[in-house]
Parts: C-alpha cells; sequence; structure tokens
C-alpha cells in the first residue's frame, strides 16, 4: 500500500484528529479523495484523462502528482482533510458545512458535483412513508448524524412530523457504504429496510421489483439538489494558487465534457471504477432529467439554513457565497 494511502486509512479511525492549517503543501503534489457513485465522474474523468496535469503544465507547473483515493463518509473524509492527508475532499453538503462551522470558515467549497436526487428506497412493503418506520426499522446511509443523506432524512421527518421532529428517525440510522447498503437490503436483510441511496445504487436496487421508493430529495427540498461537493482548505488555495487554479480549471472542464458525452462518460465511470454495470445503464441515469453536471450550487443554503436552525452548527451563513470560493460567486446559485 502507498503511503498516501495507509495514512489516509489510518486517517479515518482518528475522529478526533486535531484541526492543522498550517501544513506546507508540495507544489509537485496534490491528493484527493472521493467516495462512490455517478455524482464524482467529474473527478473520475479528471483522473482517467490527466486534465489536472494537462493544466498544471499550462500553468509552469512541470511534473505534477495526483494521488487519489476512496474512503466512505463524509467524518472520514473531513478527518483525513483536517490531518493533512488530503488536499481536496469530496463529500456531501453536510458533511461540508459541518466541517464550514467548526474551523470557522477555513474550509470552502470550490464547486459542487451536480445535481442529482437521492431515493429513499426499501424492501418492506408495509413502509410506504416514514410514518411506517418502526424503531427496530434501520435505515442504512454512508454515515449516520454528518452525511447529507442524513440531513436530507432529518428534513424529511420534520415536514413529515413537524418543526423540531427532525431527529424523530436518527435512532433507525446506521452507517453502510452505499454498496454494502444496497447488497444488504436486495438480500432481504431483516435488519436493514431502507436506503437513502445516490445514483447508480438506487437505481440499480429499484430494478428488483421487491424495492420501492419513498421518496426523493428533490421531493423534500423542492427541486433539483447538490447534494455533494469538492472542497479544500483556504490555506492551501492561498499557498498554492496556481495548483488551485490547475485544479479548478480541470474540475471545469470534466464537468462540462460529461454533460457533452453522456455514452463516453458512462463508459469512463465503468472502466475507472472497476463496475460491472452495463455502460448503456449508467448512460441513462446521466440521461436523466434529474440529472446536470455543473459546479454551480443548488440549494446548499436550504441546508445551511436547516443545520443552523436545528442547531447543528454554531455559525450562521447569510448566503450560500459565505462559504464558497469567489470564483464561483459570479454564477446563479443557491
Amino acid at each position: 500500500m502507498k503511503p498516501f494511502l495507509r495514512s489516509l486509512v489510518a486517517s479515518a479511525a482518528l475522529l478526533t484528529a486535531p484541526v492543522s492549517m498550517d501544513r506546507a503543501w508540495a507544489a509537485e503534489t496534490i491528493r484527493i479523495v472521493e467516495q462512490f457513485g455517478t455524482i464524482y465522474l467529474p473527478l473520475h474523468v479528471i483522473r482517467d484523462q490527466k486534465l489536472l496535469e494537462k493544466h498544471a503544465a499550462a500553468l509552469g507547473l512541470e511534473d505534477v502528482e495526483v494521488e487519489w483515493a476512496k474512503l466512505s463518509g463524509g467524518a472520514a473524509i473531513n478527518d483525513a482533510l483536517l490531518s493533512g492527508n488530503v488536499d481536496v475532499a469530496a463529500a456531501g453538503i453536510g458533511p461540508f458545512l459541518t466541517l464550514w462551522d467548526r474551523t470557522e470558515g477555513a474550509v470552502k467549497i470550490i464547486g459542487g458535483l451536480a445535481h442529482q436526487p437521492n431515493y429513499l428506497i426499501t424492501s418492506r412493503p408495509d413502509i410506504r412513508s416514514l410514518e411506517d418506520f418502526k424503531p427496530e426499522d434501520k435505515i442504512a446511509l454512508p454515515a449516520v448524524g454528518v452525511s447529507v443523506q442524513s440531513r436530507i432524512l432529518q428534513m424529511a421527518a420534520e415536514k413529515t412530523f413537524g418543526e423540531g421532529q427532525h431527529a424523530r428517525l436518527d435512532k433507525n440510522t446506521v452507517s453502510l457504504p452505499h454498496p454494502d447498503a444496497t447488497a444488504a437490503l436486495l438480500s432481504g436483510s431483516t435488519e436493514i429496510a431502507a436506503h437513502l441511496s445516490n445514483s447508480p445504487f438506487q437505481e440499480r436496487a429499484l430494478e428488483d421489483p421487491s424495492i420501492h421508493r419513498i421518496f426523493s430529495s428533490y421531493d423534500i427540498l423542492g427541486g433539483p439538489v447538490t447534494p455533494t461537493y469538492v472542497y479544500a482548505t483556504v490555506d492551501f488555495r492561498e499557498q498554492h494558487p496556481e495548483l488551485f487554479e490547475a485544479f479548478l480549471l480541470a474540475f471545469r472542464e470534466a464537468s462540462a465534457w460529461v454533460e457533452a458525452n453522456k455514452a463516453e462518460a458512462a463508459e469512463t465511470y465503468v472502466r475507472v471504477e472497476n463496475s460491472s454495470l452495463d455502460p448503456v445503464f449508467v448512460q441513462s441515469l446521466l440521461e436523466s432529467p434529474d440529472s446536470l453536471y455543473t459546479l454551480v450550487p443548488a440549494r446548499s443554503f436550504d441546508f445551511a439554513d436547516f443545520l443552523y436552525r436545528t442547531g447543528a452548527i454554531k455559525n450562521q451563513a447569510t448566503s450560500w457565497k459565505d462559504y464558497t470560493f469567489e470564483e464561483l460567486h459570479g454564477e446563479e446559485g443557491s
């Protein structure tokens, strides 16, 4: 195992690592961590097409080494960023806002990955709404309490049971990576009754006639949502502006390429992820009217307002621009 991967795995277990923003980065190396799902496709394209290396070279940064790793759950992602084991992180808006709050704004969003829905799905025919969950019915999501799925469930609970009832189903939740949660749901596990998922796992599960959807995050928030973001520390941007710019240029190019080349993008996903999914199936997800690859945030401030109102974060944002880098501020985000 590479030293980077060893240290990253170790960091995932150290959820109380000290916060330090003073690390000096080597300009020739950038370390990026991602998670599971088609929403991470722009990062797959950056890797597959070596876009970061291309833009770095154009800016005069020769021999830039890009290191990639994968973790599940925003808590582990945040710990890896804070402990200095990664430079660029990708996780849900919930984990990001938790970290933004914890560090007093020392981390900011570079861009959103895509507008994509998250479905709450179940294998239980008797569960048709949140009101049908019993205490023993477990809901799988990537990280209890902090993941974007956890926050979506809380928003849905408040919408169903009333203001102040956002934590009503928190005790039902368990942490499982999306691949494992999908397998558990499809196996008919007696413990896992539902999964708050993402693409392609939710659509793959719904091909099984025993699985049905309870809600979409678009239902809960009233329209398209950017659930997952790419972010970094303010120090990283300030100490390495050319490397930051190279990443941003690569990110923009990759996002636009996915939107313009759905078939090739699907093939990229299957190849980079070593997935057994049919590229045609993945392509159908990318062509869904609910999916849009863009760096521009959608409804992120809904989460910021919710987390502040419910006491999950202490710092109140007045705009989505408070927690994003200025390169996004000319966009019509939310």
